[in-house]
């Protein structure tokens, strides 16, 4: 995401300091410092905690904020349930909510929309959740981005690319599968805000919408990004800027709800 930073955080970081962190085995770490041993979740969890004692260090920060999108919200709510002390606030992004049910709900999706092809029929039918070999996640992904128009989606060069990074990540995401946030934390200490695409069917917004509803906070609120899907920073990336400001913003003296915000749901 760095190369396409700016759209996405220039008006943050007038208020900010902005930190990126390419996580192990991904971007300019492995470039610099391939990890030695295969990721796993805890491990990515404990790389999070020392990213963050790292930054308030360095800023001398008692609490920082913190963003996750996608997956990366398997590691912020780690953070937020178990060092909700390093935080002001937390804002999930297309959250990993229970993913083994938004999986399946994705499967009956495709197969609903793709009835007429007959090859994405014959590869989804194959399709077994939970996940029992590479090629399961492969062909979900396959054709949901072939529905979402990435003609890259079909061509062998994806699967093979898709089936290399599966060897060092499927593991991983095995264990992700077995994560369910409204079984597990139901409560959090911390101002919490969810972002979330109208059209994402990859983390599936009506599961993601009933955990909101469910969830205890201090402050709590959902923002549904009607025009984006599973990427909100690059489908609306400005008014994904102004809703965090909006956050912080509010209740504030003077304060006067921009116009351009979205309204909470």
């Amino acid at each position: 995401m760095m190369n396409s930073s700016e759209s996405f955080t220039a008006t943050l970081r007038k208020r900010f300091t902005i930190v990126q962190w390419d996580q192990r085995d991904a971007g300019k770490t492995l470039k610099l410092n391939a990890s030695p041993v295969a990721p796993s979740l805890e491990l990515m969890q404990k790389d999070t905690v020392q990213i963050i004692e790292f930054i308030r260090k360095t800023y001398r920060k008692e609490k920082i904020y913190l963003l996750g999108s996608s997956w990366g919200n398997v590691l912020g709510f780690y953070i937020v349930k178990h060092h909700p002390e390093m935080l002001h606030a937390y804002y999930a992004v297309n959250p990993v909510v229970s993913q083994l049910a938004s999986e399946k709900e994705l499967l009956a999706i495709l197969k609903r929309h793709l009835q007429e092809n007959a090859e994405a029929t014959r590869e989804l039918a194959g399709v077994q959740i939970p996940f029992t070999r590479d090629e399961d996640l492969f062909y979900l992904r396959k054709w949901l981005f072939f529905k979402e128009g990435k003609t890259f989606a079909t061509t062998e060069d994806f699967k093979v690319n898709f089936l290399q990074w599966s060897k060092r990540w499927s593991p991983v995401w095995n264990q992700v599968m077995q994560i369910d946030l409204p079984k597990s934390l139901a409560k959090v200490d911390i101002p919490t805000y969810f972002f979330v695409g109208g059209h994402d069917i990859q983390t599936s917004t009506n599961i993601t919408q009933e955990y909101f509803l469910n969830i205890q906070a201090p402050k709590k609120e959902l923002f549904l990004f009607e025009k984006s899907g599973h990427q909100i920073h690059q489908d609306e990336p400005q008014r994904f800027q102004d809703t965090i400001i909006r956050t912080l913003d509010e209740g504030q003296p003077g304060y006067a709800l921009p116009p351009t915000s979205p309204h909470p749901r």
